[in-house]
């Protein structure tokens, strides 16, 4: 087993916008101590921390005490009618009815289960090709030649976007969801704004021949968005153009690193991943572990909408809340033994996909995405170990890693 460094940390002073050392690296010590002395933290811009899995859970339930509109945030973060603002405030993650309403209603009636048991096929074929491509070599990166390559593939799929065509998406993608961090240099929030501007040119180019020449809305998301087939109002074309940055961006990096986070997972804990390989029904329960003990996205946010009470802390209306998913998957008030990795767990009531309105929309096909990717992987490869010069992410709110060189001997 690959042994975590033992660290002294304290939840005093914690700020999530200037992180302590080894926070990127390993944020679960310091996730434990925020749990058992802070679970309600004051962080010095006037957010609040919150990190109790009961607390998370309520915040997610409640859309009339808790808002997900974050222009007030964002307006300083981006600037007030920037690329960035104008996308992450038209989307659907970060929208209170009525718009969250219509354009979750279009989406949820495209991903069926039947859509979605439709992509299976195309899926296990995309999956098995990138294995293929592997099977000669003694060594990959899990990242580059697998794991970031199947999300690519199967949202483009699901938007029906020409296979000569997808090259740019990832590094859009990248830009975008890198640009809500906690903490963001210049660099960065100039990469965000200009992805978010070729993306809508790219878009509205897209778009336009979808109208000229229709898919089949069975499959095809983007015919069922430009139509409006769902809902019963059609979304305007900047709502449309937005929510497809978001469903090409939210398929991505947190299924990314959904796959890799469990691969570097059954490679450090060698008596799970041989379980695994003995009783692979398992694999069903193994990627819900993986979701809650290193869930791909760490973060989530709400915005105080009326004075409240939370654990027990007085928060007055307009305050902005920092979700720690993180934390709340390894509350030991809801979870045994938080800090051990069991592919057995039952049951597992993790918060990966946030919860209430407006959980992951996009959950059963991640799931599915984890499921047949490790699944696979395993049957193909079962002896590969993983070389110490991993690369992690860096992130704060998205954790993975951005390489994972491997033996696949």
């Amino acid at each position: 087993m690959r042994q975590r460094q033992q660290v002294s940390v304290s939840a005093q002073g914690f700020d999530l916008a200037n992180p302590p050392p080894g926070f990127a690296e390993d944020p679960f010590p310091f996730y434990d101590a925020l749990l058992r002395d802070a679970p309600v933290l004051p962080q010095p811009d006037g957010s609040l921390l919150i990190c109790r899995h009961a607390d998370l859970d309520r915040i997610y339930r409640d859309t009339v005490l808790f808002s997900s509109d974050k222009k007030k945030v964002f307006a300083p973060k981006y600037g007030a009618g920037s690329p960035l603002f104008e996308h992450h405030t038209t989307s659907l993650v970060f929208s209170d009815p009525p718009l969250h309403t219509r354009v979750r209603k279009i989406m949820t009636s495209a991903l069926t289960p039947r859509a979605i048991s439709k992509m299976e096929p195309g899926l296990i074929e995309t999956v098995d090709h990138l294995l293929e491509q592997m099977a000669g070599r003694a060594h990959a990166d899990l990242i580059e030649d697998f794991a970031a390559s199947i999300p690519i593939q199967i949202i483009g799929n699901l938007l029906d976007v020409p296979l000569a065509e997808r090259a740019p998406l990832r590094d859009w993608s990248l830009a975008i969801l890198g640009a809500l961090e906690p903490a963001l240099s210049e660099a960065q929030l100039a990469a965000g704004h200009q992805a978010v501007e070729e993306f809508k040119a790219y878009l509205e180019d897209l778009i336009a021949r979808r109208r000229a020449e229709p898919g089949d809305p069975e499959t095809d998301v983007l015919t069922r968005l430009v139509r409006g087939e769902g809902a019963d109002e059609k979304l305007s074309e900047i709502e449309l153009i937005q929510n497809c940055i978001f469903i090409l961006n939210a398929g991505h990096e947190t299924t990314t690193n959904l796959i890799g986070n469990g691969l570097a997972l059954l490679n450090d804990h060698p008596e799970q991943k041989q379980r695994l390989l003995q009783q692979p029904e398992l694999i069903k329960l193994a990627v819900e572990e993986i979701l809650r003990f290193r869930s791909p996205n760490q973060l989530g946010n709400r915005e105080t909408a009326q004075e409240v009470e939370i654990g027990g802390v007085h928060v007055p209306a307009g305050t902005n809340l920092h979700l720690v998913i993180g934390a709340a998957n390894r509350d030991p008030e809801v979870f045994e033994n938080p800090g051990m990795f069991d592919i057995s767990r039952r049951p597992n009531r993790h918060l990966a996909f946030a919860g209430g309105p407006h959980v992951c929309v996009g959950l059963t096909l991640a799931r599915l995405e984890g499921k047949i990717a490790i699944e696979r992987f395993l049957q193909r490869f079962p002896d590969y170990w993983l070389k110490p010069d991993r690369v992690s992410g860096g992130r704060i709110r998205f954790r993975g890693y951005t390489a994972l060189p491997a033996d696949l001997r």
